[in-house]
């Protein structure tokens, strides 16, 4: 399957088996990027793993981008950075500048509109579908991401939450430049035919 069109999400604590190798794995597959959506953990940790993690990407050519780690990202010289709404209105604009990929999640094309303001260089747009991340909460729907594509402009959209492949084309359809997949990336799913 060709995952030009997907940047793979991590969270090791959906990995049935060790993390490293299935982040190998992952990388193997050639997606657009990786995002390493380790949040729990300690700043230290994180900038451990991302050292690991940074020898597989890089094996593969793939690029990674550090999730709400700032000065970890700086320190092992990140591909990227994607930072949570809240955090990047905290990293002043000169610290924005500084990130030739910048990224950030939003849930409603108001959010859109202000990381476009910011600087963002993608967006991640959620959530879609009805996932099992987000439980009970009902996805926003295609409606949502075409509007969300459209407040964003030429800043590229990634659809998250429920994606699926048979549901990447109406991403695609509706304005995505892709999509981003977590368990379907952690996990055996249908992403592995």
């Amino acid at each position: 399957m060709d995952w030009k069109d997907i940047l793979a999400v991590t969270n090791r604590t959906l990995c049935a088996g060790d993390f490293l190798p299935q982040l190998d794995r992952v990388a193997r597959g050639q997606p657009k990027a990786v995002i390493l959506r380790e949040k729990d953990l300690p700043a230290e940790a994180y900038r451990d793993l991302a050292g690991e993690a940074q020898e597989i990407c890089r094996q593969y050519a793939v690029p990674l981008y550090l999730h709400s780690f700032s000065q970890v990202a700086d320190a092992v010289s990140a591909d990227g950075l994607h930072m949570p709404l809240p955090k990047l209105r905290q990293l002043a604009a000169d610290r924005r500048q500084d990130w030739k990929v910048l990224g950030t999640s939003c849930h409603s094309v108001e959010d859109v509109q202000e990381a476009v303001a910011s600087g963002c260089t993608y967006i991640v747009a959620g959530h879609i579908y009805e996932t099992d991340c987000k439980q009970g909460l009902p996805g926003r729907g295609l409606a949502f991401l075409q509007a969300a594509c459209q407040a964003a402009g030429d800043v590229p959209v990634y659809a998250i939450g429920g994606i699926t492949p048979e549901r990447l084309p109406e991403v695609l359809a509706a304005g995505a430049a892709g999509a981003c997949v977590m368990s379907g990336m952690m996990k055996v799913s249908s992403w592995w035919r």
